[in-house]
């Protein structure tokens, strides 16, 4: 078999594929195709698990490979053939009122088994299983005790609901996977290739040149800049860990010390607009609001988690005594000359961002900033060539590669909210966890970071947020939480769990770039980001930090956040002036979670205890 896939004949496939389904994007947004919102999804799964199928079989045995190859050819042909005939047949099937054949309910048989198996294969077991599990549940509930008893439901009917319907597999989130997440993948891919990632670093570094503690600063700008159109932790890491974790660990940071803080702000990379990891664009259908909304929410949070970064770098630095290194600042390029140098990058980002803020959609504003990173590159490069048109050929291959975890999962997700829909399963787990808290909207909160981050440990930041979106977010807002600040706080668990042990995916490749040991990298990361683990609670209770409320209100809850988490840096650190002591800590990590919440009340309680501190410590050491 795989001398008739050879290697070469493989990856020309796969690359043919990832580029058609690109342009086949590309030209849909553009209006020179104009398809049916069925029609792109059916296209865009079957093309995504085809790329999925056709991965190559790293093993020793001979045997196995041509065992995998076999099978994977059989799932790669049944994919083509089950998307292309639903296609066809999903017209009709509509028009009839949802009349469906024998052969219908096979197809949609295979369909979920093709995506359960695609699913194993590029997000792991973790999320297999727990889809496997829902989907026995309308079977198996008439026999479960308690809260999970149903009265369970035919398999043709649930086969019917997940497959040939527009929920199920074909649901919101392959709906989201197909139009936003794709066209941002794609210009990521398309900054990437250009080298965008080159000048972030040069931009960066150049406004951290000088500063003590600039090479640990300089990852905080880097990989929120990359994060900002990534939106993958662990590929921020990967991506900027290799320029900035040498750098950290030739400073004088520790070889854990420079991993944790790169795990960290990679994983906060997640939460920075425009992008927010593709779990926001979900959000902003589920909700029901324009993404831009989710953007301003999302904006000061993700503003005062860097800026607590940056605080303990610095005082991370300071405590270690690690001072800047001039050698070679002579050398270095002005500013405006690298900022001119990136006029190719700042201005379909910009455009990007300004378009969206205008009220253009995710969709037509990155398409247009695609565009731009072409224009400009003709324009000002002056670059048109064969290596030219390789590179966007290459670029629109590397953004549809980069969506394929997040398709797949998002087809995943799919059949878990289709079940919980058509079995009622979310309104009695919403119902249970009410119960459990006993309506105390507190309580269920912190039952939600629980299960956030117990989910978010296996399963990616998209599948874990649509999980909790579907089952727990509801019954927040029952229990009297806004709808938008229950999302919110979902999916900024859902992030956190990349750097919260045991399992810390993050920091796991942070380790490996670092050279580190694991556990020491997973647990300082986890310490390093203690005020992501904060945020959440604190807009709960002050809802300026979403930018909610009045240009005052919102003004002075940035200022004293960002007073607050200067303090909670300190307290992280052990260091503010000089060593803190354990009760120093306390005392000041309180006043800075008193901050950090929204209140008159608490800023002074948290202003008083900081100040007595200070205070009091001065004159007893004189």
């Amino acid at each position: 078999m795989q001398n008739i896939l050879n290697r070469n004949a493989h990856v020309r496939l796969v690359g043919a594929l990832a580029f058609v389904l690109g342009i086949f994007h590309l030209a849909n947004v553009s209006g020179f195709l104009v398809l049916s919102t069925t029609v792109i999804r059916s296209v865009h799964l079957t093309i995504m698990m085809m790329l999925v199928f056709l991965r190559p079989w790293e093993t020793s045995s001979k045997e196995a490979r041509d065992v995998h190859w076999y099978l994977s050819v059989v799932l790669l042909v049944a994919s083509l053939v089950t998307g292309i005939y639903l296609i066809i047949r999903w017209d009709d099937i509509a028009l009839s009122g949802g009349l469906t054949n024998t052969f219908d309910l096979v197809v949609a048989g295979i369909i979920v088994l093709l995506v359960i198996e695609a699913t194993r294969r590029v997000v792991g077991n973790f999320l297999a299983s727990i889809t496997i599990v829902f989907l026995l549940y309308p079977f198996l509930s008439p026999y479960l005790p308690g809260v999970l008893f149903g009265r369970g439901a035919r398999l043709e009917s649930v086969l019917s609901f997940l497959s040939l319907t527009g929920q199920g597999v074909y649901g919101i989130p392959i709906g989201v996977a197909s139009t936003y997440i794709i066209l941002f993948t794609i210009f990521g891919a398309y900054l990437s290739e250009f080298g965008a990632g080159n000048f972030f670093f040069k931009l960066s570094n150049s406004v951290t040149r000088g500063f003590t503690a600039a090479s640990a600063k300089t990852a905080v700008i880097f990989s929120t800049l990359l994060g900002m159109i990534s939106g993958s932790a662990a590929g921020n890491v990967a991506v900027t860990g290799s320029f900035t974790i040498p750098m950290m660990k030739k400073e004088g940071y520790k070889s854990h010390q420079s991993g944790a803080i790169e795990a960290v702000v990679s994983t906060g990379g997640q939460l920075m607009p425009p992008v927010m990891g593709a779990a926001a664009f979900i959000m902003a259908e589920i909700v029901g609001t324009p993404y831009v909304n989710i953007m301003k929410s999302g904006l000061m949070p993700a503003l005062l988690f860097f800026i607590s970064i940056l605080f303990v770098v610095h005082l991370q630095a300071v405590k270690s005594g690690i001072s800047f290194d001039k050698e070679g600042e002579e050398n270095e390029e002005p500013l405006y000359k690298i900022l001119y140098k990136g006029a190719p990058f700042l201005v379909p980002f910009v455009t990007l961002i300004g378009m969206m803020v205008l009220g253009y959609s995710p969709v037509l504003s990155s398409f247009y900033a695609i565009l731009l990173i072409v224009i400009l590159h003709l324009l000002i490069v002056r670059e048109f060539s064969k290596e030219f048109i390789f590179k966007l050929i290459r670029a629109t291959i590397n953004g549809v590669k980069s969506g394929v975890p997040i398709s797949v999962a998002c087809a995943a997700a799919g059949i878990i909210s289709g079940i919980l829909a058509i079995t009622g399963l979310g309104s009695k787990l919403s119902i249970f966890i009410i119960s459990l808290s006993g309506g105390v909207p507190l309580i269920g909160l912190f039952l939600t970071m629980v299960a956030a981050i117990i989910l978010g440990m296996g399963l990616p930041t998209t599948a874990s947020y649509l999980i909790l979106a579907t089952v727990v977010a509801p019954a927040l807002s029952d229990m009297g939480v806004p709808l938008l600040t229950a999302h919110m706080f979902v999916f900024f668990f859902g992030c956190v769990s990349t750097i919260t042990p045991p399992v810390a995916l993050a920091s796991y490749v942070a380790a490996g770039v670092a050279q580190a040991d694991i556990n020491q990298v997973g647990w300082t990361a986890f310490r390093y980001g203690l005020v992501c683990y904060l945020l959440p609670f604190a807009f709960f209770f002050g809802p300026a930090l979403l930018s909610q409320g009045s240009i005052w209100e919102i003004f002075s809850t940035a200022l004293t956040g960002v007073i607050g988490v200067f303090l909670l840096a300190a307290a992280i650190v052990g260091f503010l002036c000089e060593d803190l002591s354990l009760k120093g800590r306390i005392v000041i990590g309180v006043a800075g979670a008193c901050l950090l919440s929204q209140g008159l009340v608490t800023d002074a309680v948290g202003l008083m205890m900081a100040g007595f501190y200070l205070i009091g410590n001065s004159l007893w050491s004189k």
